[in-house]
């Protein structure tokens, strides 16, 4: 949704992104005219969007097909704690942010810090973006998973976007591997382990870069990748542990079901 009425689809050859993709025919179609429901098409075939259901049909106006509205939902959704993890936010206490606020219903808002500093770990969070169809890019929903403060595994409504360096998923300048981005207000999954950075005896000189994997919406998006030095507008890398911030960017982001294990 682009706002005034206006939308923009994509088609993916062989099935969405996760679930049956090439990961290489992606096509825009874009609304072409106005009526009770929504129109797209290229010149191959045309796409009515009413009620739930797309109805296909090629540039002879033969219906080709129908295709019922899919609520896609991650497989780690709703992911409990194994024993020895902590829980950093199940929507009844903050304690475990040296700065962060809820809201009335239980959810985490952008800008909280967590009190510890962090090494290795694996961390599972969920997060919402908000319905902004008149935002474009960087306004549509923006935040991250600042880890140590310093490396940043973006936050952003990119939904149907093509995989870009700053877009959802991406480790700021290193764009996933597959965007599995899901529409806005739906509730998402980041499931990262990280390795920190090693430095020598004296911590002067950093002797292996910081690693990282992530999955997304149940995808991995980042294999086992070194991160060189911090993102964006991370802090310095440095010896010494930092915590984790959820972005605030001035993007009403919320996150939920918030737990960490240390290795």
């Amino acid at each position: 949704a682009l706002g005034n009425r206006e939308f923009r689809a994509v088609q993916f050859r062989r099935g969405l992104p996760g679930a049956g993709w090439n990961r290489v025919d992606q096509f825009d179609l874009q609304r072409n005219d106005r009526w009770h429901g929504v129109r797209l098409g290229d010149q191959q075939f045309s796409i009515s969007i009413c009620g739930g259901v797309a109805t296909l049909r090629n540039s002879a106006n033969q219906l080709v097909g129908r295709l019922h509205r899919q609520h896609r939902c991650s497989p780690t959704l709703g992911r409990r704690p194994p024993p020895g993890a902590v829980t950093l936010f199940d929507g009844t206490s903050t304690e475990h942010f040296a700065k962060g606020e809820a809201t009335s219903d239980g959810l985490l808002m952008a800008g909280a810090l967590s009190a510890a500093p962090v090494s290795d770990f694996f961390l599972h969070v969920e997060f919402r973006t908000p319905y902004r169809p008149v935002a474009r890019g960087q306004a549509r929903g923006n935040s991250g998973v600042y880890i140590q403060e310093r490396y940043e595994v973006q936050i952003l409504d990119s939904f149907g976007n093509q995989r870009v360096f700053d877009e959802c998923g991406a480790l700021y300048k290193r764009a996933p591997d597959v965007n599995i981005c899901f529409p806005p207000l739906a509730w998402q999954t980041y499931d990262i382990e990280f390795s920190a950075p090693r430095w020598s005896t004296d911590g002067t000189r950093k002797i292996r870069n910081a690693q990282l994997t992530v999955v997304h919406n149940g995808v991995r998006i980042h294999d086992n990748v070194e991160i060189p030095d911090k993102t964006g507008e991370g802090n310095p890398e440095g010896p010494e542990p930092r915590p984790i911030r959820f972005q605030d960017h001035g993007n009403p982001v919320h996150f939920r079901n918030i737990w960490i294990v240390h290795n």
